[in-house]
């Protein structure tokens, strides 16, 4: 074989870069061939970004309510009930004497501090602590076999919510909106509703949008906090208000086609439209007042205790925006800023007390709300996913009266559109301290909420920094179990 000519080597070698630069602006519009793994990124119109967008299948779920009990629920007192920690009251965890966790040494085995019964046609086996959602059980499918990388409340909470134990990946809401827009065209496609005690431990990190475009993060707002500065000042009048918009309107549009092709500038026009459309529709739906009175005493409104009324006022406003397709509503029962147990679920010290308190909060409104989906068709598409960042112990801490943190096992639900109802999917070991039958990770949680959606986990991305960026980063499996 003849050695090639310095002139034939350059050659060859300009035409194989040229075949690699192909090759890689090929993949990257997804025309470089039929692959069921190259990333399918969604076609975002610059002055319309969160139009609405095809799935990549036919989804079950149009819509999503995440709610989210910040402080870490107990499995144990709650859904996943134990007969034999029942029968081992106040003897050691077999195997364990001498476990330390999250905040020390390990005292006894505890049984339920509220009697477990069963509920409805299904059977479900579900506490007095929830007596309202302990009635829906037949709605609801119980995954008892979660775990979680982290048994600390920040890094837990942002993998709850984003996929990863650090900072600075987006929220599950604003993947969902950058794959699918919104039906809603004046209102956010994804709407976070804090407590009213206050926010969670990481705050916006549940509903930031991290390196995604920043028109897909959550709008934080409240029944009893609306978006500010929404109000028209009472000098100028409604015609007037909307003269101006009008002549705006025309002085964009008039701008716009002078420039054609300014993706830029139609975006920034877009957003301001956007604006203008939320400064009149956000306080429309903000507004319950329009809502019957049976609906008010439903969901306990007008409760005398003012945490009580207000996570209900922030319940029905869950449902006002999710009838206004609003894409995806998360809805945070619990707040970080009251101090450990006292404003959430994180209950370490006097367990007994702190739950019968958040659960009085948490119990009639959110089956109200479910009830209402329900009653008004809405829950055949839409997905209702409760979390909470992790579990509790089975044991009471050593010298406390609660339960220390254990992400090595606990429950969520989902309820609605395509999963199955009044059903329970795996299970952790005889006392409820470490997922045994079927252990899924929150990555497999976050496949499934995408599935339902018509989303393909592995395939929806966005490239930063090199890498190919997924919700479920390389990892999660759909839950095949608790699809219907």
């Amino acid at each position: 074989m003849s050695i090639p000519s310095r002139r034939d080597f350059l050659a060859h070698a300009g035409t194989g870069l040229g075949g690699i630069a192909l090759a890689a602006l090929l993949a990257e519009q997804g025309l470089l061939a039929n692959d069921d793994t190259s990333p399918l990124r969604p076609d975002i119109k610059p002055d319309s970004p969160l139009a609405p967008r095809k799935p990549h299948f036919a989804p079950k779920a149009r819509r999503v309510l995440a709610v989210f009990c910040s402080g870490a629920v107990s499995h144990v007192d709650t859904f996943d009930y134990k007969p034999e920690l029942v029968k081992r009251d106040g003897q050691p965890l077999p195997g364990a004497e001498k476990l330390v966790t999250f905040q020390g040494a390990q005292g006894n085995l505890v049984k339920p501090l509220w009697a477990f019964k069963p509920r409805g046609q299904s059977g479900k086996m579900v506490s007095d602590l929830l007596p309202n959602l302990a009635g829906l059980a037949d709605e609801m499918c119980f995954v008892h076999s979660m775990t979680a990388k982290s048994n600390t409340h920040g890094p837990a909470e942002n993998q709850m919510s984003t996929g990863f134990t650090l900072d600075g990946f987006p929220s599950t809401g604003a993947w969902v909106s950058y794959a699918l827009g919104s039906e809603c065209r004046d209102l956010p496609a994804f709407v976070a509703i804090p407590d009213p005690r206050g926010v969670p431990q990481v705050g916006p990190n549940n509903w930031g949008s991290a390196f995604l475009p920043g028109v897909f993060q959550g709008t934080p707002f409240s029944a009893d906090k609306p978006l500010a500065n929404l109000n028209r000042p009472a000098a100028v009048s409604a015609k007037a208000d909307a003269d101006t918009r009008d002549f705006l309107k025309m002085l964009n549009d008039d701008h716009a086609k002078a420039r054609p092709g300014d993706a830029q500038l139609s975006a920034r026009i877009a957003s301001y439209e956007m604006a203008a459309k939320m400064q009149l529709r956000a306080a429309e739906v903000a507004d319950l007042s329009k809502e019957p009175k049976s609906v008010h005493e439903e969901y306990g409104t007008g409760d005398k205790d003012k945490w009580k009324s207000g996570f209900a006022r922030n319940c029905l406003l869950a449902r006002r925006l999710l009838e206004r397709d609003v894409r995806f509503v998360q809805l945070f029962n619990g707040s970080y800023a009251m101090g450990e147990g006292v404003g959430n679920w994180d209950g370490h010290k006097t367990l007994k007390s702190q739950y019968e308190t958040h659960a009085a909060i948490l119990d009639k409104p959110l089956a109200a709300l479910l009830t209402d989906l329900k009653r008004t068709g809405l829950l055949k598409d839409t997905l209702v996913v409760w979390v909470t960042e992790f579990g509790r112990m089975p044991t009471f801490q050593k010298g406390a009266s609660g339960r220390d943190h254990n992400p090595k096992g606990f429950t969520v639900w989902l309820a609605g559109a395509g999963v199955k109802r009044g059903h329970s999917y795996g299970a952790t070991d005889e006392f409820g301290y470490q997922a045994t039958e079927k252990p899924e990770t929150i990555y497999d949680l976050h496949a499934t909420i995408l599935h339902l959606l018509g989303l393909n986990h592995e395939r929806l991305s966005f490239y930063h920094n090199g890498i190919e960026r997924r919700l479920t980063d390389v990892h999660g499996e759909v839950i095949e179990g608790v699809l219907a």
